[in-house]
């Protein structure tokens, strides 16, 4: 065998390996990230928050479903979810099943484009060099959306999309603020907009997509931590470097994890939680330095 060739199979035979790998074993090897987020007045009782992100459920997604099952033995005082949980026509009830008990917590829900429009297959390679958002406010959606949402605000969830408001978790007073996606223009800060109330235990704004200019809003209005997911921290990283994409207007320095926003400045501004999220797009079904995950959020006590 001639050397050109012998490199060409040997690359071959590599990305085939690379390929099995990101999409059968790292897509199913979920993670949970445990972080600890200062928060909280002086004195305040711990609150523990899972935050779920991006499934992207399809039918068939049975080791996906199997392990979110799992999270409710966690104990969770508040769940919240910034979408793009569905993917399919057929993918609400199955995911409802898999909350499973998490549904009688308190919760907080946002959508994601995905939630309202079926994926179109395009090119993984466009999102190099260009975000993925697409105008959609002449389409219609074709997925059951407002079946997804009923369902979660009859469990007692709160409906984040471009509302603002008042849960208990336990003894504390939260105050919830989120919009709906802005990576497809849905977002509506107007409706949400003003101080928040010094006297809440804790201002939490929420986020399908972590734009920025959004996020600005949020910090000029007093919230204490954001939270967001559609990154997917990447999905696909560089070992060593780390991500290359965020898909959205988010550095890629702060595509999953906590974080503060702005990234400098002010010592007051409010913390940043993005998840890398638990599934992927069903036309790139495959994940390379970077697990699927949700994250236990334990907020406590700021210090100082």
């Amino acid at each position: 065998m001639r050397a050109p060739l012998r490199t060409l199979t040997a690359a071959a035979a590599i990305g085939g390996g690379v390929f099995a790998y990101s999409s059968v074993i790292e897509r199913n090897w979920f993670a949970l990230r445990r972080q600890e987020v200062p928060v909280l007045p002086p004195g305040a009782d711990p609150i523990r928050v899972l935050h779920l992100s991006d499934a992207h459920l399809t039918p068939g997604r049975h080791r996906l479903l199997s392990w979110l099952r799992t999270l409710d033995a966690l104990d969770p005082d508040l769940v919240v979810n910034t979408g793009d949980s569905i993917a399919h026509p057929r993918a609400v009830g199955p995911f409802l099943d898999g909350l499973g008990p998490l549904l009688d917590r308190p919760g907080i829900f946002v959508y994601g484009s995905n939630d309202l429009y079926s994926p179109k297959p395009r090119n993984p390679l466009r999102y190099l060099v260009r975000s993925s958002a697409v105008p959609h406010s002449r389409h219609v959606p074709d997925l059951p959306w407002d079946e997804l949402g009923a369902a979660l605000t009859s469990a007692g969830w709160f409906d984040a999309n471009n509302r603002r408001g008042r849960i208990k978790v336990g003894d504390a007073d939260i105050e919830v603020a989120g919009v709906h996606d802005s990576h497809i223009g849905r977002d509506r800060y107007p409706a949400i907009a003003g101080r928040t109330d010094p006297g809440a235990d804790l201002r939490l704004g929420v986020m399908h997509s972590p734009e920025p200019r959004v996020m600005d809003l949020f910090a000029a209005d007093g919230y204490d931590l954001l939270m967001a997911g559609h990154t997917h921290g990447g999905q696909v990283c560089l070992p060593g470097y780390g991500t290359l994409v965020t898909n959205c207007g988010l550095d890629i320095g702060r595509a999953q994890g906590l974080h503060r926003h702005p990234a400098a400045g002010d010592p007051l501004r409010p913390w940043l939680h993005v998840s890398a999220g638990l599934g992927t797009s069903p036309w790139a079904p495959f994940r390379f330095a970077c697990r699927p995950e949700a994250s236990l959020l334990t907020l406590v006590p700021r210090i100082g």
